[in-house]
């Protein structure tokens, strides 16, 4: 497997190796949320993690006569984060593509994601100042790109 007199001789198993440990990391999941013994698969959104911070009524709050969730002590609090630079590059091999837990987790699933895209309108900002990069960038042409960033919310 290596060799230390010729190691440009030894191939590269890197793809390979990546592609079992995304499978390992799927098990693994798949095992922590008591999918492991079982033949029914998981529904949307089910291999996300609990939130044992966030205020569920009859699951870690426990509410007395005169209490109910509009009370601050039960306000829940988000966080939001963006990378507005990630960029998706259209797949070269689609039919390859393999999706181990397409929105089965924290994402949404393709589908569903490819329908909201068709539904959202797509509006081009003009600006009103001279040669503004902002948004010039952000009317460029993506054609080569599947989506461009990503976003996330989380509870504080």
């Amino acid at each position: 497997m290596t060799s230390s007199m010729f190691p440009h001789l030894v191939p590269d198993r890197y793809r390979e190796l990546m592609r079992v440990a995304r499978q390992w990391r799927q098990l693994k999941i798949m095992k922590w949320h008591g999918f492991g013994h079982r033949s029914d698969t998981p529904s949307t959104g089910e291999l996300a993690l609990f939130c044992p911070a966030c205020p569920q009524p009859g699951i870690n709050v426990l509410l007395s006569g005169d209490e109910s969730l509009d009370d601050w002590k039960f306000t829940r609090s988000f966080v939001m984060d963006g990378n507005f630079k990630a960029e998706h590059l259209h797949p070269i091999k689609p039919f390859d593509e393999v999706w181990l837990s397409d929105g089965l987790g924290f994402m949404v699933g393709k589908d569903r994601y490819k329908m909201h895209l068709k539904e959202a309108a797509d509006t081009v900002e003009k600006s009103s100042c001279n040669n503004h990069r902002a948004v010039n960038q952000a009317n460029a042409s993506r054609h080569k790109l599947e989506s461009t960033g990503i976003g996330g919310v989380a509870c504080a």
